[in-house]
């Protein structure tokens, strides 16, 4: 009889790892994170926002990690490039949140008080979604080429688990934005969160660097 290759002590690692790899990448001070918090804050479509955030995340993240498969199939040695840049691009993310934290920022929320009809918040969650050209970068190319060198089997599993990473991020700005507005207004906060991020950067790209070597 044969272990079935996705049980949980190979589904949770890679679950985990698409997890923090994404938080990494999505906690940021930026003008969706400020849009959502906003809308949440206002009480506005706060559930249409997240979702389409959330989901637009979801298929981004899963067209990179198909797409690049199916690229990387039969080329080891690019898959080894990307991973080498992966981890390179990842050292340099914590370095500069690490940066961050040294000088902190507040995350402030802008934007009158006019109100916005559910399309108006949605073509504004769009714009700020897919015209910021970051967002093609960290979930296509980076997220994607990780993902796509994990086993067939698992890269399901990463990408729940970098989709699910988007989910509680965007649904805990929208939803929780009342109780959580007042700790993101304040500069020691992101200090702390910004450490947290640059170290994880920094161990996800280290086992990123060893997946890359061992493949050589």
């Amino acid at each position: 009889m044969t272990t079935h290759p996705s049980t949980l002590a190979t589904v949770w690692p890679v679950f985990v790892q698409a997890l923090f790899l994404s938080l990494g990448l999505i906690v940021a001070i930026g003008a969706q994170n400020a849009f959502v918090l906003r809308q949440g804050l206002r009480r506005e479509h706060v559930g249409s926002v997240v979702v389409f955030c959330a989901v637009a995340d979801a298929v981004l993240i899963a067209a990179g990690v198909l797409g690049m498969s199916q690229a990387l199939a039969n080329s080891p040695g690019i898959a080894r490039v990307l991973a080498l840049a992966g981890a390179a691009f990842l050292a340099v993310y914590g370095w500069r949140a690490l940066r961050r934290a040294r000088r902190p920022q507040p995350l402030l929320v802008t934007g009158g008080t006019v109100s916005l009809t559910r399309g108006a918040a949605l073509a504004q969650a769009a714009a700020f979604t897919l015209l910021n050209p970051h967002v093609y970068l960290d979930t296509v190319l980076l997220v994607g080429s990780i993902g796509a060198q994990q086993p067939a089997a698992l890269r399901g599993w990463f990408v729940a688990g970098a989709s699910t990473a988007s989910l509680l991020w965007f649904g805990l700005l929208g939803f929780g934005a009342r109780w959580m507005a007042p700790w993101f207004a304040r500069p020691r906060a992101w200090q702390v969160l910004d450490a947290l991020i640059g170290v994880t950067m920094w161990v996800l790209a280290a086992l990123l660097l060893r997946h890359a070597l061992a493949g050589s």
